[in-house]
């Protein structure tokens, strides 16, 4: 029976990521049969740490955080948990020896989260490798199916995509990061008057890491390059959008 509980909470993530991503689901779903249901344990997980910290604003979300950051590694100790998102990403973690830093740097930028409403530059990068180029490293794992060497000569594109994905979300999102969350994320940026000049400079940056990303989804597996290749043509028409829209607007 250990098998069912396996399948429905590998359910469970899955439903999670297609009710909180279409777009994410759309290129998961073009990924190879086998690469699918890996991916969505893994986004299920990230989504529900992301959650902790932006939505529940009623609740202790330090002590939240905290709870499921320890069950998160009691669970891929024991290869069990009873939370079913969790269940699904031990199984994911397990299999595929998912280095546990890369854990702990995602929980690192969730703690930031809960703290920091402005980042300098050195914040900034620690921010995005954890919330976002982990996430990719991660993927990147499933991806090479345990062959190091492979991961290694993948693994800076993958940081690069991830952070391209990042930033772009950061620039869609500036006017409700600030507005509501009160949080500041690109750093040396006054979101209070933000120029022309400020706007192109983050679009460069971001399209510097859409380049190095292209270069590595060339070299990605058949089985997972054009589920990848989707989510990257997503983001670049998101930014070509955001191009458009006058800074004005944007903060």
């Amino acid at each position: 029976m250990i098998e069912l509980f396996h399948t429905s909470s590998e359910s469970c993530s899955r439903q999670f990521t297609q009710r909180y991503s279409t777009s994410f689901s759309s290129a998961i779903r073009l990924l190879h049969d086998d690469l699918r249901q890996p991916i969505y344990n893994i986004y299920g997980f990230v989504r529900l740490a992301d959650e902790i910290v932006d939505t529940f604003h009623h609740l202790d979300k330090p002590t939240l955080l905290a709870n499921f950051k320890a069950e998160t590694y009691a669970s891929i100790e024991r290869g069990l948990s009873l939370n079913p998102i969790l269940h699904s990403f031990q199984l994911t973690v397990n299999q595929y020896n998912i280095d546990h830093a890369l854990i702990e740097a995602c929980f690192r930028s969730m703690e930031f989260d809960l703290s920091k409403r402005n980042y300098d530059e050195a914040g900034y990068k620690e921010y995005i490798y954890g919330s976002a180029e982990v996430v990719g490293l991660m993927c990147l794992y499933v991806f090479c199916e345990g062959d190091h060497s492979e991961y290694k000569k993948l693994e800076a594109p993958a940081r690069s995509l991830g952070a391209a994905f990042q930033k772009v979300n950061f620039l869609r999102d500036l006017k409700a990061d600030f507005e509501d969350l009160n949080r500041t994320y690109f750093p040396n940026t006054d979101l209070n008057k933000l120029t022309e000049t400020s706007k192109k400079e983050i679009i460069e940056d971001i399209e510097a890491d859409f380049k190095m990303a292209y270069e590595g989804i060339l070299r990605l597996p058949i089985e997972a390059k054009f589920g990848v290749y989707t989510a990257y043509r997503y983001y670049k028409r998101l930014l070509k959008r955001l191009k458009t829209t006058p800074s004005t607007e944007s903060a």
